[in-house]
């Protein structure tokens, strides 16, 4: 294949598994609150204190600061959501609210950051337990995480559905910033991580992208801190899944293929700009302070179904935020 080494069917029944039990995971956690305290506070205390420091040291694939900090920063996030999520002073408190967008533009820093750091290496073989080939690539795509990062928007209609799972909803990430994000982190990790970029490229993504779009909308977010930090712990404690194991699946390290995913992510994120930048522009929006897209079919969709009438017509401020 272009993007990889030949893929063997048995690898293609883990890439399934793994998509699937990220799914599962992800709904079992965020639907009962003891549950997802267990597998994101209590489960990882356990790692931390005696497997990490084993699986994951200097000169394993997952021993750099990068998959340190990832792992640390994913469950911030996942805490951080149910804070909000859960103690209903947070979620009405406006300066809470910035929690979400600070830690997202916080992970996409993150690996703008590697990107980059890979691309001054001229690598072009084994760096830190990872086989790397450096390039233009690189840089392209650190500039396109870039452009991700300052087009998050619409933070500040975040609401908490009036459901039983209490989920955060981000009415204004649409899909097609879900999308740009979706390229530019995949191109991250095919260029910087590129034998871990089967599973924790496209099947992570996949995992957090399908509940966004069919399960439980508006929740991209949500479903992303949690499935990140449930590939991360593992991949952290079992390494060798997707570096040494048989179902492993190596990239072709290919610089045309390399070249290309960051092309794609770029143009794609250039797009996203582009229309908020008209969406600004000539409807005379603040992004700092204001939703883009509320005249969009899938932001009222998503709305209409985590806002009750009774629940609505109870809460003028929410009237007012979303008429």
């Amino acid at each position: 294949m272009f993007l990889f080494q030949p893929i063997p069917w048995y690898s293609w029944v883990a890439w399934f598994v793994v998509l699937a039990a990220l799914i599962v995971l992800n709904e079992v956690t965020r639907r009962w609150k003891w549950v997802g305290l267990g597998f994101f506070v209590a489960l990882p205390l356990v790692l931390t204190l005696f497997v990490w420091p084993v699986t994951a040291g200097p000169g394993s694939s997952t021993g750099t600061w990068f998959h340190w900090v990832k792992v640390y920063s994913a469950l911030a996030g996942v805490l951080g959501f149910m804070a909000i999520r859960y103690w209903p002073k947070l979620s009405g408190n406006k300066w809470a609210l910035l929690f979400p967008p600070a830690i997202l533009a916080i992970n996409i820093a993150e690996a703008c950051i590697r990107d980059f750091q890979v691309g001054a290496m001229n690598a072009n073989g084994v760096v830190d337990g990872v086989f790397m080939v450096s390039g233009p690539w690189n840089y392209l795509n650190g500039v396109a995480g870039l452009i991700n990062l300052i087009t998050i928007c619409g933070w500040t209609g975040i609401i908490i559905s009036r459901d039983s799972s209490k989920d955060m909803i981000w009415p204004d990430m649409l899909w097609f910033w879900i999308i740009a994000y979706d390229l530019w982190n995949f191109a991250y990790v095919y260029n910087c991580v590129g034998d871990h970029s089967f599973y924790a490229g496209a099947a992570l993504l996949i995992s957090c992208t399908i509940p966004a779009f069919f399960i439980k909308r508006g929740a991209w977010l949500q479903h992303r801190a949690s499935t990140l930090a449930l590939w991360m712990m593992f991949t952290m404690a079992v390494p060798s899944f997707v570096t040494g194991s048989a179902f492993s699946v190596q990239a072709s390290h290919n610089p045309i293929a390399l070249f290309t995913v960051s092309a794609i992510s770029l143009l794609a994120n250039l797009g996203v700009l582009a229309y908020q930048g008209f969406r600004i522009i000539s409807q005379r929006l603040n992004p700092l302070t204001e939703e883009l897209f509320t005249d969009h079919r899938g932001y009222q969709e998503v709305l209409a179904a985590n806002l009750t009438p009774r629940s609505v017509s109870s809460d003028p401020e929410v009237v007012l935020q979303h008429s």
